[in-house]
């Protein structure tokens, strides 16, 4: 099946600064596809390349198997919604999602029909007389995706759209968008720096680190698997263990993850130590190990049972343990082994 999206060796370089270096990367037809990175990462800039708002310095962009380097924005068969927006706030719902058809002298009878049954899609049927202003935040964004949709994109890029709302409604329209992209079968390509908008949504997560891709994988094994210290510190918390507390407690040196809610508080662990912080959290306590071989851990235990499970409290003596699979082994060029871990990373 040809990819929706393929970039081969694609360099973008602003003067000194390369934003992104020699990437290969490919997006299959018809996924939710995110990409995922802190603020210059190079992943904003690799969607304006696939979109056509900047050319790359060196290497070939294709859409659907052609090559599209040198065509311009309005040639290529994708569309982009914007954190902004980008509403016109003179014309109304119908009007905004009716426009680009208009550009493309689309006959007013079809355009109309397409642009209200891309309002329907979105769950926006009945509003196209309203004005922008006299819509909410998630329905400003659902009008926004309409336009874009009303097009018939072979892609959709999708640079922050949900980063404007406030949590409760970002959460809500995470769910909406994945449900839309599967009712309408159109490749999703998602920019964004939140890691749970990017689990929560994404068929595969491409991981942006200074212009590379750390690591392209589904949700779950990008998280349980990480392929580098990078990938298991910015998806999610994890503890990285190194140095003497690598020697320690695996008894080599080299560079090994845990997931805090993967170890346990018990009498009989594979390590000790002293708990320097507790934090409750609600449905989970955070505690802070120090080990008494070297390093700390932390720890995430889940509140099952109201205040006693906060029975543990700062400088008590504590045992830990965790299954040998759950932890990995990014020591660089090595395979992955099992066994035991220790120092906090938390992004």
């Amino acid at each position: 099946m040809t990819a929706a999206v393929r970039l081969t060796s694609v360099t973008k370089r602003f003067g000194a600064v390369t934003a992104v270096d020699d990437l290969d990367l490919e997006i299959r037809d018809g996924e939710f596809f995110s990409m995922l990175g802190p603020s210059g990462s190079g992943k904003t800039t690799v969607l304006r390349m696939i979109a056509g708002f900047e050319a790359p310095t060196s290497g070939t962009v294709y859409l659907d198997g052609k090559d599209v380097t040198t065509q311009a924005p309005f040639a290529r068969n994708v569309n982009t919604v914007f954190q902004d927006y980008a509403l016109f706030p003179h014309l109304d719902v119908l009007g905004n999602v009716e426009y680009g058809l208009a550009v493309k002298k689309v006959p007013r009878k079809e355009r109309r029909e397409r642009a209200e049954a891309a309002l329907v899609s979105v769950q926006l049927g009945g509003y196209g007389a309203r004005k922008p202003g006299q819509l909410s935040g998630g329905q400003r964004q659902r009008v926004a995706l309409a336009r874009a949709l009303v097009n018939r994109p072979k892609v959709l890029l999708l640079d922050e759209p949900l980063g404007a709302l406030d949590l409760k409604l970002r959460r809500e329209m995470q769910i909406e968008l994945k449900d839309l992209q599967r009712e309408v079968g159109i490749t999703f390509v998602f920019v964004t720096h939140d890691q749970e908008e990017a689990l929560t949504m994404s068929d595969r997560i491409a991981v942006f680190n200074n212009g590379r891709v750390e690591q392209v994988a589904a949700p779950a094994e990008l998280y349980e698997s990480p392929a580098s210290s990078f990938v298991a510190g910015f998806v999610g918390t994890s503890n990285l263990l190194t140095g003497d507390a690598a020697r320690s407690v695996v008894g080599r040196d080299g560079m090994f993850s845990i997931r805090p809610e993967k170890i346990h508080i018990g009498s009989d662990g594979r390590v000790r130590g002293t708990v320097e912080a507790v934090v409750y959290l609600g449905s989970v306590n955070h505690y802070v190990v120090a080990l008494d071989g070297g390093g700390t851990l932390t720890v995430l235990r889940q509140n099952l049972h109201g205040a006693s499970d906060q029975a543990i409290d700062q400088g008590d003596q504590v045992s830990l343990t965790w299954e040998d699979e759950h932890l990995i082994d990014l020591t660089p060029t090595a395979k992955r082994t099992t066994g035991s871990g220790s120092h906090q990373e938390e992004t």
